[in-house]
């Protein structure tokens, strides 16, 4: 098991590793396997690439994210949201006319309905890359039009296609379209994996990740 100031020394080199972030901007405390990330980045794009390289590391059990997004040249509003627009039109996994987008000051916030919970997630990647967006707030509602059957064996069975060791240590429960996860994983990251596998399940409207670091 590593110690904080071993995993400090780990999530350094990710960083400096990482072409999408400028590490230098960046500074990194860890807490008892709890990394808190501050500084600043040029994009918000930087800043979740900062953040998924610090909770890939195995033994980091949460991440803090306290960067703040100072583009080098400010768009207005109004030509981030046309491009925010032309991305949701653009990506072919999105719904974008049930789509709305608001923005103030370069933070976009997402409303409407999907009926996947991938759809949810591929919507707000497809805004968070662009130039002079400092922040998304996802409000989109999942509203599946699928009767949910046998959710758990369906999230069960992409489990243990990811990662069959992990699929033991995971308590799947499914109830009116939310799924609960249970149990232990070995990172951040592979807790993060299992949720993308339960949002992925047809009919799942919502996923509460109660799944623990070891």
């Amino acid at each position: 098991m590593k110690t904080d100031m071993e995993l400090k020394q780990v999530i350094d080199e990710e960083l400096d590793w990482d072409p999408r972030v400028d590490a230098a901007g960046i500074g990194v405390e860890v807490h008892q396997g709890v990394v808190t990330l501050s500084g600043h980045v040029g994009t918000y794009a930087e800043k979740v690439s900062a953040e998924n390289a610090a909770g890939r590391i195995s033994g980091v059990k949460g991440v803090v994210v306290k960067l703040e997004v100072t583009p080098k040249s400010m768009l207005g509003d109004e030509a981030v949201a046309l491009a925010a627009r032309n991305a949701l039109q653009w990506y072919v996994h999105v719904p974008a006319d049930n789509l709305q987008v608001e923005i103030e000051k370069g933070w976009i916030t997402l409303r409407g309905t999907v009926q996947w919970g991938f759809q949810r997630r591929a919507a707000e990647s497809a805004v968070s890359h662009i130039r002079g967006v400092v922040g998304v707030s996802n409000l989109i509602r999942v509203v599946p039009k699928i009767v949910p059957e046998a959710i758990e064996g369906k999230i069960e069975s992409a489990l243990r296609r990811h990662a069959e060791r992990e699929a033991h240590h995971i308590s799947i429960k499914a109830d009116a379209g939310v799924v609960t996860l249970e149990g232990t994983v070995d990172s951040l990251a592979e807790r993060r994996a299992a949720a993308g596998a339960a949002w992925s399940a047809p009919g799942v409207s919502e996923v509460v990740n109660n799944l623990r670091i070891r």
